[in-house]
């Protein structure tokens, strides 16, 4: 298994920052080249269920997921089902005062293809992570301008 953890401060309540992290169809607005669907109980609660595509066109990856706790507003952990993408997953959120709130996004994950997966990861985590870096600051500047993390007019 192999573990990630990433965190950025966010200027805003908790209660918001949470509500922005579980909104599954807006995701895609700060993961790059993301989009995911909720399914079963529309993605919220222990048992709830979505899907992440992540790719261009066709050509990605399909991330299946099985909430597995669901502490709101500070917690969901999700248990990750699909062919490539297998692990945990941990997103968590810490007020830090009344205003300024630590997201947490973490993985645990077993990497795919065996021994090439293995070699290969740390060739691929710095990328990944210079990805994960920018998708939580977008992730924040979102937050912090009211487009995520309350009711919006679309």
């Amino acid at each position: 298994m192999t573990q990630i953890v990433y965190s950025v401060d966010v200027r805003a309540p908790a209660e918001d920052v949470f509500t922005a992290m579980v909104d599954w169809p807006r995701q895609g607005r700060w993961i790059p080249a993301t989009s995911v669907t909720p399914g079963r109980n529309d993605g919220i609660g222990v048992g709830g269920e979505l899907e992440a595509f992540t790719g261009v066109g066709r050509f990605g990856v399909l991330d299946s997921m099985v909430i597995t706790r669901w502490d709101a507003p500070t917690r969901v952990d999700v248990v990750h089902t699909g062919r490539v993408v297998r692990g945990i997953g941990i997103m968590r959120v810490e007020a830090l005062d009344e205003s300024v709130t630590r997201f947490y996004w973490a993985e645990d994950l077993d990497l795919p293809w065996g021994a090439i997966g293995r070699l290969g990861w740390p060739l691929v985590k710095p990328v990944f992570g210079v990805g994960m870096r920018q998708a939580l600051r977008k992730f924040a500047e979102l937050v912090e301008n009211g487009e995520l993390g309350q009711t919006v007019d679309e």
